[in-house]
């Protein structure tokens, strides 16, 4: 799935050392490999109502041990994904957490030239192409894996970088298969992020978790009407609202031990004050207005595979020349002074609302096999071809989201 906003991303503590890619380079390269403009998601992805309702992913064939299942394997798959991009930084984290960092490698992407007319492309990288298989654009892999794609290419993207080809965008379920199918190349203490007997309850809050919280900042920024504005604005608070009662005695969403859930509620989290707020127009609350959540929020952050896949200062990078602008914006001005490592760090308040303060994840018994923990991973509804399916209203709970249904369980 693909964050546009923002997309000119650069990395302050490194000194970029290519050159300034420019719409003529881009367009070069893409008249070079057949590369075509990339769709806008507000003249493609808008309801009659001028609600923004996201395409469906293209790429959904799931790891598996059935016949046609892709096949984990190490040293065959690359992560293409964006700084900005909540959904592309779910899978880096999770490849962290579970040690899986020699055998699914990653890589960033960002815009092409200078208005992105051809999507994601490789503006940091020398000579503009991807280090790892000499492309210039993401919208390729998918070009080589179906011809006849005609969506947006989308990060997180991962891709066959032995056959150049894109095998599975499907950010609903993509940690899911790195928790499980890729059992096998994790170290045999690595955490249960996604334990067998929970993951019903799990996937349920997730796609919950998608139209009211994760795709909520997107349905504000891109949607054509007052109306859906309107609906996705109320829609995101009062889901917080819910959240933020259930973190008033979980440690995380699902109780002691952190959850693939929890990666998917942080990335959302750790974007809102310093980025997604300029698109939005007047937020309601700041996420440190938030006591529970944004104890939590600082809690997951402290944690390595969290905090070195967050690039603070890149999402809070602006936009103005202040030396020649009067009103140059806040995050031009301000944020790049501020200490963010001291700003996000932990008050272990949290840690009394756990019976185990000092294990932050459950851990797999010893010597339970892979045929053990190993299941098929469900379906999404927001993959469906049908748009109607994908309406932000099919996201729904059996228990309100205010109550954690694996209390005292997990």
């Amino acid at each position: 799935m693909e964050c546009r906003i923002d997309f000119l991303e650069k990395t302050p503590e490194k000194e970029n050392t290519t050159t300034v890619y420019t719409d003529e380079e881009a367009r070069l390269h893409a008249e070079e490999v057949g590369a075509s403009p990339r769709p806008m998601e507000t003249k493609h992805e808008i309801d009659d109502r001028g609600a923004f309702i996201r395409q469906p992913n293209a790429f959904i064939q799931p790891f598996g041990d059935k016949e046609g299942d892709l096949k984990a394997e190490a040293g065959r798959y690359t992560i293409y994904w964006a700084k900005g991009c909540n959904w592309s930084n779910r899978p880096v984290i999770a490849r962290d957490l579970l040690g899986l960092q020699d055998v699914v490698a990653d890589e960033l992407v960002g815009g092409s030239g200078e208005t992105n007319v051809y999507g994601w492309g490789f503006p940091d990288a020398p000579d503009h192409k991807d280090p790892i298989t000499g492309a210039y654009f993401l919208s390729e892999f998918y070009k080589r894996a179906n011809p006849e794609f005609k969506g947006r290419a989308t990060t997180p993207t991962l891709a066959d970088t032995i056959e150049k080809k894109a095998v599975n965008n499907d950010y609903h379920r993509l940690t899911n298969y790195l928790e499980v199918q890729f059992r096998p190349f994790q170290p045999e203490d690595a955490p249960d992020l996604y334990p067998k007997k929970f993951r019903r309850e799990i996937d349920e809050l997730n796609d919950w978790l998608f139209p009211h919280i994760n795709n909520g900042h997107y349905r504000m920024a891109f949607c054509q009407s007052l109306e859906a504005y309107e609906e996705a604005f109320e829609d995101f608070y009062d889901s917080m609202d819910k959240l933020e009662e259930r973190l008033a005695t979980n440690r995380f969403l699902f109780g002691d031990f952190i959850t693939d859930s929890d990666i998917r509620f942080f990335v959302t989290l750790v974007r809102w004050d310093i980025s997604y707020f300029h698109n939005i127009g007047p937020v309601k609350h700041r996420i440190v207005d938030y006591k529970n959540i944004w104890g939590y929020a600082r809690e997951l952050y402290s944690l390595p595979a969290f905090k070195k896949n967050t690039y603070m200062h890149d999402l809070a990078l602006g936009r103005d020349d202040k030396d020649k602008k009067l009103f140059a914006d806040w995050r031009t001005r301000i944020a790049p002074q501020i200490d963010f490592e001291k700003l996000w760090a932990p008050d272990d308040s949290r840690r009394a609302l756990s019976k185990t303060p000092d294990e932050w994840f459950l851990r797999h018994p010893k010597g339970e096999t892979y045929e053990e923990y190993a299941s098929e991973i469900s379906k999404s509804i927001w993959n469906s071809p049908n748009q109607a399916d994908r309406n932000p209203k099919n996201g729904t709970l059996s228990e309100d989201a205010s109550i954690n249904p694996l209390k005292g369980r997990i």
